[in-house]
């Protein structure tokens, strides 16, 4: 069971933890690397560029925030094993000055994560540099302007991830059929401290923590559920955890996700539906291309403050509508209305997203 919240390990249990990472890391990569007939023959593999931009418009309590954003994600593969990843964003809150009726504000620039990765076999991949946290499923897998069915992060995002979302450090990471009817993923990582800062551009600020994430999943009923773990190893020494699932319905055009998680800065959590209207038997045109997505989600104050978390209790309820015109391009829209000890307050957001990929050159059949 998860330590509790605040509880110090003993430095025979750390140790005996390093250990264990690193003889999995060993096993891992013991593993024959497996080559089938196709993939000698596939074509070399080639730069792209894919990403996300988009102009969102939230309206937090009747202040409106203008914020165009572009996040482009460069892949770079060396030769057949080897990938470098990175995005950056690029992105501005622009806010009307008071007794002014034009919008003013800062771009804002940073380097989300820069990693190399190396495929050792297809189950197992090592990565070293800046990575997103895999704490739970929505930073990694959901975070993205362009994937994201709500353009509002959940209130618990910050708890396993920090305020910048990444780690600096190593990780490896792999999913593999533990039986004919599921599968299983895995991820286990270290983070070190970094103070690092570039110019122009948000600190590359990371904790010094290790921790691990698990999920099954089974591909006939299209469900997943895991959890997280993670322990600092620095400042109070504490233990995050969490549980996370997913699960689409075979018969129905349905996406339902949730989170919860508990740390000693606070716990909470989120359960969003999404369902798209393409078995509506009216107006099939536009209803196949129309989306409706609700939100509800609730958090808890800690026993130790974080900037990044709300101050207070928090309660949270949001609907969307979103409407894709075409793979890629979409206009999105939602109502939320946010309770809280500080003060009660209505949510609003509208505006498009855009998904791009193309590649840098072309690949030569070997």
């Amino acid at each position: 069971m998860p330590t509790a919240p605040g509880t110090r390990w003993s430095p025979s249990f750390s140790l005996n933890l390093r250990i264990s990472l690193l003889s999995a890391f060993l096993i891992f990569l013991a593993v024959p690397v497996l080559h089938s007939q196709e993939q000698s023959e596939a074509p070399n593999p080639v730069p792209v560029i894919i990403g996300g931009a988009g102009f969102i418009t939230t309206f937090d309590g009747g202040q409106p925030h203008l914020g165009p954003l572009i996040a482009p994600v460069l892949l770079v593969p060396i030769e057949k094993r080897w990938l470098i990843e990175s995005r950056a964003t690029f992105e501005a809150d622009m806010t009307q000055q008071p007794g002014s009726s034009s919008f003013h504000g800062q771009v804002l620039k940073s380097i989300d994560y820069v990693q190399l990765d190396f495929i050792a076999n297809p189950y197992v991949t090592v990565t070293v540099g800046r990575f997103l946290t895999p704490f739970g499923i929505f930073n990694e897998r959901l975070y993205p302007i362009w994937i994201r069915n709500l353009q509002t992060d959940p209130l618990i995002l910050p708890i396993g991830v920090g305020p910048s979302n990444a780690s600096t450090g190593a990780m490896v990471r792999g999913g593999f059929p533990a039986t004919s009817k599921f599968n299983i993923n895995y991820a286990v990582y270290f983070s070190a401290l970094s103070t690092v800062k570039l110019s122009n551009v948000t600190p590359l600020d990371s904790d010094r923590f290790v921790g691990g994430r698990a999920g099954i999943f089974i591909p006939n009923q299209r469900l997943e559920i895991g959890g997280s773990f993670q322990h600092l190893l620095q400042d109070e020494r504490s233990n995050s955890f969490g549980f996370h699932g997913g699960w689409e319905p075979p018969a129905l055009p349905l996406e339902l996700r949730g989170e919860y998680q508990r740390s000693a800065r606070g716990s909470g959590y989120w359960i969003e539906p999404a369902y798209r209207l393409t078995q509506v038997p009216f107006w099939q045109y536009a209803m196949r291309r129309t989306q409706l997505v609700a939100r509800m989600q609730q958090y808890f104050v800690g026993a130790i403050p974080s900037d990044a978390l709300p101050s207070v209790n928090t309660r949270q309820f949001e609907f969307g509508v979103n409407y894709y015109f075409r793979d890629g391009l979409r206009a999105v829209s939602s109502y939320g209305r946010q309770f809280s000890d500080a003060g009660n307050m209505n949510i609003w957001t509208v505006g498009l997203t855009y998904r791009f990929a193309f590649p840098l050159g072309h690949g030569d059949e070997n």
